[in-house]
């Protein structure tokens, strides 16, 4: 499968003529959503080659790691606005903190991350909203918006935060 990937490179890049962007997204924007394929976050939110930051892992969770990218999104490269997207099927609802120990039973070591599974989609994009507006590492934390995006109809549903 590599080696496909590989090869498609190699094809693009035959046609590619660098666009000459810098590498501060032109919408000040940074969306942080889940790695799940069936999102096409581009194409779902009208984006183009430079327009934001994208940020994905499984779940969509805002980790630590997300805030040091939303950080580094901010502080060096000028985003301001964040964008928080679920969605529905998502595999974080059917795992549970036993993964992790699983894990460690099998290979002998615990992984030091949390699987940050969740039950309710809703509950965890207002978790998310929280991590961000309460970092103290991010200097813009008022434009903050959380979805779940349906992947079976394509719509984004906004979810309010916590009042």
């Amino acid at each position: 499968m590599i080696d496909r990937l590989v090869a498609a490179n190699a094809a693009y890049a035959d046609a590619f003529t660098d666009p000459g962007m810098d590498a501060r997204p032109v919408l000040k924007v940074a969306v942080v959503a889940c790695m799940d394929a069936r999102l096409d976050l581009h194409a779902a939110l009208g984006l183009e080659l430079g327009d934001c930051h994208t940020i994905r892992n499984a779940g969509g969770v805002v980790t630590d790691d997300v805030i040091r990218s939303l950080t580094i999104s901010q502080r060096a490269l000028g985003t301001r606005s964040v964008v928080l997207i679920h969605h529905t099927g998502c595999g974080l609802l059917n795992l549970t903190e036993d993964f992790r120990h699983e894990i460690a039973e099998e290979v002998g070591q615990r992984p030091a991350w949390a699987v940050e599974a969740f039950k309710d989609l809703d509950q965890d994009v207002r978790q998310s909203m929280e991590r961000v507006r309460t970092s103290p590492f991010l200097l813009h934390r008022d434009d903050v918006r959380g979805f779940v995006f349906d992947v079976h109809t394509g719509l984004l549903r906004e979810i309010e935060p916590h009042s």
